[in-house]
């Protein structure tokens, strides 16, 4: 019996870590290939960094391609126009096509910076969401500090990635601390979250009386319920809401540095496939991370539809954080190879979440099992540690990837987080 050939769609987080994780689950029953959208991995969590000139870009770099040669997987960088699952094929942007027996999607998404007017890397805000988007941001934080402003930074309506602009905020307040120039910049937290610490989630143990305290202390003035209605140069207009969606404030937010987590979107080579992906182009799977429609079909982490944890005044979606992307992945492989056994798919993910927020000087951990409540652990502390956890956590990981290790990782890391409040990772 021939090989079956898997395709990966993306090769970020969690597209990077399925291929190993697959390969080494299916070896001699499958071959592996990656397709995604150039040919680099970034450590985006330690983007916020870059953004103050804490780090390099080139350190949060791997080059896949030799790293996937290397265990066995192919791999091409054109990147995906459309995706045609009724005859298992994928269109690249070279018009080129590639045949699938599997396809597990995890993409990630597309940043929809377009829904607001002004607003985005292109436009008048900076981005933290790419690593190329940090570094134009360093720059204008430089431009910043030679002529200071105020700072707007947050999350825009629709945003469900919430921990870079909380990190964002503190990281940029210890950074103007250090360079004696904090008292010349006010700043603002803009979200759309129905309270501090909201994170998506509705909290995570006492995640709103930690990062309030935490905004208080480094006079971060906040505004929730928040949407912005559109951008200009060196203005953002935002909307606070009441509980029942109807407007209760206008503001007009002078800034000289801004930057918002986008409300996130499918690419465009899943959005409008019919049984494939919802209205905003995320992926439909079921409990085994596979398509209801099309049964050779799995996806995972940003990607993929989830709804909200409730009802908000302003839309607030829910993160994907990397624990919950981990064990998609673990779920997926376990499943690939049932199915190459003959047998029906059965592993479901866990979909817990743990997440260490750094602030440059601190930092606030939590970990939420499962991610969506009631839940068995709700639980978040804050102190020093995280800063440190977080800079062994980057060279962990990017090892990690660099090394093509496919052990899963997160759950280890949430072990530790509970019972010693404290990470050591091995050099």
């Amino acid at each position: 019996m021939s090989e079956s050939h898997i395709v990966v769609l993306g090769a970020g987080l969690g597209g990077t870590i399925a291929a190993y994780e697959i390969r080494a689950a299916l070896k001699g029953k499958a071959r592996v290939t990656v397709v995604s959208k150039g040919e680099d991995y970034w450590f985006v969590p330690s983007n916020p960094w870059v953004a103050v000139g804490w780090r390099e870009p080139e350190a949060l770099r791997v080059h896949l391609p030799p790293v996937m040669a290397k265990h066995g997987i192919a791999y091409t960088g054109i990147g995906a126009r459309k995706v045609h699952p009724e005859s298992n094929r994928i269109e690249l942007n070279d018009n080129s096509l590639i045949d699938y027996d599997y396809l597990v999607i995890a993409t990630g998404p597309e940043l929809a910076y377009d829904e607001i007017a002004g607003f985005g890397p292109d436009h008048h805000t900076v981005s933290i969401c790419e690593t190329a988007h940090a570094v134009a941001a360093h720059a204008k934080f430089e431009e910043l500090c030679a002529n200071p402003r105020p700072i707007v930074v947050g999350a825009a309506q629709g945003a469900s990635c919430f921990g870079p602009a909380y990190e964002m905020a503190m990281t940029l307040d210890t950074e103007l601390k250090k360079r004696k120039l904090r008292d010349k910049v006010p700043m603002t937290f803009v979200t759309p979250e129905p309270y501090v610490g909201h994170l998506g989630l509705d909290g995570v143990g006492d995640t709103k009386g930690l990062l309030e305290s935490e905004m208080r202390n480094r006079h971060i003035k906040w505004i929730t319920n928040a949407k912005v209605t559109s951008v200009d140069d060196g203005m953002m207009h935002v909307t606070e809401v009441n509980d029942d969606g109807s407007d209760k404030k206008t503001y007009d937010l002078p800034f000289g540095w801004g930057m918002l987590m986008p409300p996130f979107r499918g690419i465009a080579a899943v959005r409008g496939v019919e049984g494939l992906s919802n209205p905003r182009g995320f992926i439909l799977t079921g409990k085994h991370q596979r398509n209801p429609t099309y049964r050779n079909i799995f996806a995972l982490g940003v990607c993929i539809a989830i709804p909200p944890t409730g009802p908000t005044p302003v839309p607030v979606g829910v993160p994907k954080t990397g624990f919950m992307i981990e064990s998609m992945v673990s779920a997926i492989a376990a499943n690939l190879k049932q199915l190459h056994n003959g047998e029906e798919p059965s592993n479901e993910a866990t979909w817990n979440a743990i997440c260490l927020a750094d602030f440059g000087d601190g930092g606030v951990a939590f970990v939420a099992k499962p991610q969506i409540p009631p839940r068995n652990v709700n639980w978040s502390s804050e102190g020093k540690w995280v800063h440190l956890a977080k800079i062994g956590f980057e060279k962990y990981f990017l090892r990690k990837v660099r090394m093509g290790e496919s052990e899963p990782f997160y759950e280890k890391l949430a072990l530790h987080v509970l019972g010693i409040k404290k990470l050591r990772f091995d050099n």
